[in-house]
């Protein structure tokens, strides 16, 4: 847990891992400004941090925008104080095969993550240097690797490890740290719209994934939220540019 009052930015936190992330990271003591691009979206993640006596704000911001991402940053910064823990995690998917990809789809999924990502890190890095504390936590993906149908995906998501390794020498001489997660099978709305755009009923897709996975089940975004916690804590500050699959079992 985190010994000192601090305010942590988790982006796409109205549902999914992002929530799961921001009402862990309340419950460690941090407050939390909860960004998602339709700020009304994010109440649900708000009342259950602040119901459990946690302290949230909801606020509206498109990651790819730099004018929105500026705005979003001071706001959190006025409501909850400057933040210096940043969790990258707003993401879409524009899946399909390479022959039919149309150009507005990989700009999409670039946008978010790669130029997100980039945006909201350069907007915190501030008050993480003038705090000589920080810690930044970026979602990859085990389609990092490559996934048939996500070569924009997987391009972004394999952006993001290099990002997290180029911001580990930037920054850690400030103290602060930069890692990502890469998960795997997570059970949440993505993952539901991708059995449907194959055509499989959800439980059979799961039951399809969690045979080929050595813990033998799907992961939750609790499983993604411990992990966040942990690089985020005051312990975790020798932890940096890594990338950490979680995934229940090994990745190449």
């Amino acid at each position: 847990m985190v010994s000192k009052h601090r305010t942590a930015i988790v982006t796409g936190a109205a549902r999914g891992i992002g929530a799961a992330v921001a009402t862990r990271l309340a419950s460690d003591g941090l407050a939390v400004g909860v960004l998602d691009l339709d700020e009304e979206a994010c109440t649900g993640t708000v009342d259950a941090i602040t119901a459990a006596g946690g302290q949230a704000v909801a606020v509206g911001a498109d990651v790819s925008d730099e004018a929105s991402v500026a705005r979003a940053v001071v706001r959190v910064g006025d409501e909850l104080g400057s933040p210096t823990v940043l969790v990258n995690n707003a993401g879409i998917t524009r899946d399909t095969l390479l022959f039919k990809m149309a150009v507005g789809d990989w700009d999409a999924v670039m946008a978010v993550h790669l130029r997100g990502a980039f945006l909201m890190s350069r907007a915190v890095q501030s008050s993480m240097v003038d705090a000589r504390f920080g810690r930044i936590v970026n979602l990859s993906s085990t389609s990092a690797l490559g996934n048939r149908g996500q070569v924009n995906y997987a391009a972004a998501k394999a952006g993001m490890q290099g990002f997290t390794k180029s911001l580990a020498f930037e920054l850690g001489k400030f103290g602060v740290t930069a890692n990502a997660i890469a998960p795997g099978f997570i059970e949440t709305e993505m993952t539901v719209a991708t059995a449907e755009r194959v055509g499989a009923s959800f439980a059979d897709f799961k039951a399809v994934a969690a045979a080929q996975i050595p813990v033998n089940r799907v992961g939750q975004p609790e499983d993604i939220a411990h992990t966040a916690s942990f690089l985020i804590s005051e312990g975790a500050g020798f932890v940096s540019g890594q990338v950490i699959y979680v995934a229940g079992g090994p990745k190449d």
